[in-house]
């Protein structure tokens, strides 16, 4: 039999053939395209050649490379916190419910500032100042003005710190809203030092509260009068050395200790220098931005998130579970009732949210068990999402979006579910389990990051499109659940202490004390300092955290 008599074909042979060809080139043009080259995603970190004995090697991040340097302020221009206000940008924003520009509100700290130096009589670099107010504006006008005159602030992060802190570092002064005054007065009657405290009232005093008896031996002064007289006084702020201490923040250790940490103009520039990096740098914050937090204002990581709102110019505000006193009782126990606190402020529609791993569960969990009125749609289009996401490509615009989950994410986050374009997480442990659905649900990019009271922004924070899935580990240890956190922030960097070293010689991933140093990194007071040697880089400090390196660089931490 001749050759021919092999290929012979008739029309409907020629047909399927075209039909498959064209099904698989159709197949491979319809694959999404990851949105980030994996080879970036496998090595997350620059890891130094060598390490001691006991300890794993430097971990940078890998943009920022081993011989990187790392950025200390945003721009060149910003030397201190008070810099954020750029008065080049005349574009209101709203700030909470007030609208408000950079001029606008650099005069208030001007008037602030010299209010504070006449009424008060604070003085510079001597005086400290504790700040017992609720996350808004006049927080941030305080903070500033204050900041600006070269007088440290006292932050806590709760109100259970408040009496072990005037008992044991009693500040010059007391910035408060008048609702807390009455407890505030009988701490200090109690305390015994009523006559060495000033205390300045946020808002309107109860008329119907007689302050006389208790408050005759303090200082009573009202913030309205000291913007009134400082409004009078024409004076430009000095110069700030980005060295100087700014703020001392207090918190409470694991153990239940009080615990405090010195930060510097320095460490918060840098901070939000890293935070800006967080958003993916072909999409970042501009003026049309609104960033509502989770993060109190009395934490460096959430006054960080604050001033990187600050200095973009963005419309901001903070959750109502934020305050220090009078907390609504359902927002603090019900994660979604405390997203929907936003709504109380005149603001745009939330478009970043700076949120915690309960607020993010929370969320995810009523998208996704919303009941679908099409519940083949929604299989399928959850396989889709799934496919999507194994390919390393995310994106709320597609069919299945339209079809299926934009209706259920307006039933839970209102207008927000159009306007929202990223999410950062940090605050707290993500279990792996919970980061697909959340991709699925959200579908932006998504941050999980590292916060200490240590330091001024991310300790770590994952790449806002790393959307890998790794399989959970057979073996069952403290980490085998928990989500990777990523590598370093880009000004930061990480060792771990206490390693097993068979284990690292044997390829296996490191486990220990995670010590970090870099610019943001603030300075432990007190006996809880615990540092871990020292190079030109300056010393190593411990966080208190322990954590496991793995080998893309990224990272799990136990919290």
């Amino acid at each position: 039999m001749a050759l021919s008599d092999y290929i012979v074909t008739d029309d409907l042979t020629i047909v399927l053939g075209l039909v498959a060809v064209a099904l698989s080139l159709l197949h491979n043009l319809s694959k999404p395209q990851p949105l980030v080259h994996p080879i970036l995603l496998g090595r997350q970190s620059d890891v130094a050649r060598v390490r001691n004995p006991g300890e794993s090697a430097v971990y940078r991040n890998y943009s920022t490379g081993i011989m990187g340097r790392f950025p200390l302020r945003p721009t060149k221009d910003i030397q201190s916190i008070v810099d954020f206000i750029r008065p080049d940008s005349d574009a209101p924003r709203t700030l909470w419910s007030t609208k408000i520009t950079n001029l606008e509100l650099l005069a208030r700290v001007k008037a602030a500032a010299a209010g504070f130096m006449r009424l008060a009589k604070f003085t510079p670099e001597e005086s400290n100042v504790l700040l017992l107010l609720d996350d808004g504006i006049d927080f941030v006008v305080t903070d500033l003005a204050l900041a600006s005159q070269s007088i440290p602030t006292f932050t806590i992060s709760r109100l259970s710190l408040l009496s072990t802190v005037l008992e044991n570092h009693p500040p010059s002064a007391i910035v408060t809203n008048a609702e807390f005054l009455p407890h505030i007065l009988e701490l200090i009657y109690d305390s015994n030092e009523h006559n060495h405290h000033t205390v300045v009232v946020v808002g309107d005093l109860d008329a119907d509260k007689d302050y006389t008896k208790i408050a005759k031996h303090v200082n009573l002064i009202r913030f309205n009068d000291v913007e009134k007289i400082g409004a009078n006084v024409q004076s430009e702020l000095p110069q700030i050395d980005p060295k100087t201490i700014y703020t001392v923040s207090f918190s409470e250790s694991p153990s239940g200790q009080l615990q405090a940490v010195q930060l510097t103009h320095q460490n918060f520039t840098a901070g939000v220098a890293a935070t800006r990096s967080l958003v993916p740098v072909s999409n970042a914050l501009s003026p049309l931005d609104t960033i509502v937090s989770a993060h109190s204002l009395s934490t460096p990581y959430g006054r960080t998130v604050a001033y990187t709102a600050l200095f973009e110019g963005t419309n901001f505000a903070t959750l109502q579970s934020t305050k220090l006193f009078h907390a609504d009782e359902v927002v603090s126990t019900n994660a979604l009732k405390d997203i929907e606190s936003v709504k109380s402020y005149s603001l745009p529609s939330p478009t970043v949210l700076f949120i915690k791993p309960s607020h993010v569960q929370a969320i995810t969990s009523a998208i996704l068990q919303e009941t679908p009125k099409n519940f083949f749609l929604y299989t399928l289009g959850w396989r889709h999402k799934l496919a999507g996401i194994a390919e390393g490509f995310i994106t709320k615009d597609s069919l299945w979006d339209r079809l299926v989950f934009d209706r259920l994410r307006v039933q839970v986050l209102g207008e927000a579910a159009g306007t929202l374009r990223a999410v950062v997480v940090a605050g707290g442990g993500l279990d792996a389990s919970a980061l697909t659905p959340a991709r699925v649900a959200l579908s932006v990019p998504f941050v999980y990051a590292e916060a200490s009271p240590l330091v001024a922004g991310p300790v770590l924070a994952s790449h806002p499109l790393d959307l890998q899935i790794f399989s959970t580990s057979a073996k069952a240890d403290q980490f085998s659940a928990i989500a990777p956190v990523g590598p370093p922030s880009i000004n930061v960097e990480v060792r771990l202490a206490g390693v097993d070293d068979a284990t690292v010689q044997a390829g296996g991933d490191p486990v220990g004390q995670l010590f970090v140093r870099g610019p943001p990194v603030g300075q432990w007071l007190g006996s809880v300092t615990e540092q871990h040697g020292e190079d030109g880089e300056g010393e190593w400090i411990s966080t208190g955290l322990t954590a496991q390196v793995l080998s893309n660089g990224t990272f799990k931490v136990h919290n």
